[in-house]
């Protein structure tokens, strides 16, 4: 079973094996986090709401390809500045839930205002 640790393990052993590691500074890593999010985006880019719900199997796969890339990305951004991945979801669920209550939010896409 891959879990995170195993896998910040292996992005480390990955890039220490080409000697990449003095490249992956936390704002490269980001740059490249968000370069491969709009790499992601891209593939929805002039879709309807409806297709891009129901992607054909080649153009899914490819977005399978942009989102395992934005993870990684994401994963070895987290481990250089320490970060606990998982815990910080956590944490971000129970603020989200606290700023859109359901009362409140349900079936609505309105952002949050503190107004």
């Amino acid at each position: 079973m891959t879990t995170i640790p195993s896998l910040t393990q292996a992005l480390r052993d990955f890039a220490a094996a080409r000697d990449w590691a003095q490249f992956h500074s936390p704002k490269n890593l980001a740059a490249a986090l968000s370069v491969e999010a709009a790499e992601l985006l891209e593939h929805f880019q002039w879709l309807t709401e409806d297709q891009s719900r129901s992607l054909p199997a080649p153009q899914k796969a490819e977005v399978a390809v942009e989102a395992a890339d934005v993870l990684l990305y994401l994963l070895q951004l987290c481990d250089k500045l320490d970060i606990d991945l998982l815990e910080s979801a956590r944490r971000k669920m129970l603020v989200n839930a606290e700023k859109y209550p359901v009362a409140t939010a349900r079936g609505s896409c309105q952002k949050y205002s503190a107004d």
